[in-house]
């Protein structure tokens, strides 16, 4: 059932950013055109036109920024804290699924809108000597990655696999915010609105109060010097690395699975549809 409604959302907003992406590459192009062409110029008309289209393309990159995290708020608090909430809960599905469906779509909509942002800035950059550099530098990553021993492609393919889960976390925990703010303020019978701003800041309050208690308390136990006298002795560098990594991402869980369970416990026990 997860993924019918990972269908249906992916359907729902992909018309909206799709657009929004095309507006931006549209607009990038126009850009590396009037950058190359109009300024160079010396027509008013052409001077004044490239800088309105360089202007758009900022606008544009704030656009889809702005849009996806618009439609990541919007598809939730429609979806399932106001009417649509009557039927979408009536559905054989868990409060679990509905989460995850709502969290998997905005993390992709938000590592899509970072990859655009730069496929569009590569676009603006772009000339015949920016390609041929582009192509050099191609040719050196993949020479290299030849000369690496199998060891040494094993941590790189860790390195980016680790990467990837911790930047789909993170925008996960990011999400899960605003959802689990929402879910709260929606528990109450009038002012729902102003009532998940309201436990929104008291979240990141807590949180922050909770993490310097915690960083203070570990200070007083010695932990930081345990860390840096355990440090001294990683066997390489790459253990180092990896260790780092693998601690980011527990500690993004362990962020997200807080506003988890907070989002949950209010729309399973909790809620107060509209």
């Amino acid at each position: 059932m997860l993924r019918k409604l990972l269908k249906h959302e992916f359907r729902a907003t992909g018309r909206v950013m799709l657009p929004m992406y095309l507006i931006l590459l549209v607009t990038a192009l126009g850009s590396n055109l009037a950058g190359r062409g109009m300024m160079n110029g010396h027509s008013d008309i052409l001077n004044t036109l490239a800088v309105i289209i360089v202007m758009a393309f900022g606008i544009a990159i704030c656009g889809v920024l702005v849009m996806s995290f618009v439609l990541m708020i919007q598809r939730f608090y429609k979806n399932l804290l106001q009417d649509e909430g009557y039927l979408m809960f009536t559905l054989p599905v868990s409060v679990h699924q509905h989460i995850w469906s709502k969290l998997i779509v905005s993390a992709v909509w938000f590592a899509a809108t970072i990859l655009a942002i730069i496929a569009a800035s590569l676009v603006v950059a772009y000339d015949v000597s920016f390609l041929r550099e582009f192509f050099d530098v191609l040719r050196w990553f993949f020479e290299g990655l030849q000369k690496l021993k199998i060891s040494e492609t094993l941590n790189l393919t860790a390195y980016l696999a680790e990467f990837a889960v911790l930047l789909f976390l993170s925008l996960a925990a990011f999400a899960l915010q605003f959802y689990a703010a929402l879910a709260a303020g929606h528990s109450r019978a009038n002012h729902k609105m102003v009532w998940s701003v309201a436990w929104f800041f008291g979240f990141q309050f807590a949180l922050q109060f909770l993490g310097s208690l915690l960083m203070i308390t570990l200070d007083h136990l010695g932990v930081p010097n345990f860390l840096n006298h355990l440090s001294v002795h990683w066997t390489s560098a790459e253990s180092a690395i990896h260790a780092g990594l693998l601690m980011a991402i527990g500690v993004v869980i362990l962020y997200g699975a807080i506003f988890y369970a907070v989002t949950t416990f209010f729309l399973k026990k909790h809620l107060n549809l509209e």
